[in-house]
């Protein structure tokens, strides 16, 4: 099944790019750096900091009703 997480936009204006990411969960972030590279690199960081704290939650409800089976 493919599911979409992330949609991306990225604009450039005279003073730089500005990056909006929108999520389900996160609703819309928005990012300006004066270099394309480091704004890239700020919208993965926010993604892969989103997606460990996901997978965190995930593993804790997976443990806690593990627990409750026993």
């Amino acid at each position: 099944m493919e599911e979409t997480l992330y949609n991306i936009e990225i604009h450039k204006d005279e003073n730089g790019y500005l990056g909006r990411l929108f999520s389900d969960v996160d609703g819309v972030k928005e990012f300006k750096n004066e270099y394309l590279d480091q704004l890239l690199r700020d919208i993965t960081l926010d993604i892969q900091l989103a997606l460990e704290e996901f997978s965190n939650r995930t593993g804790d409800f997976t443990e806690t009703h593990e627990g409750l089976r026993e």
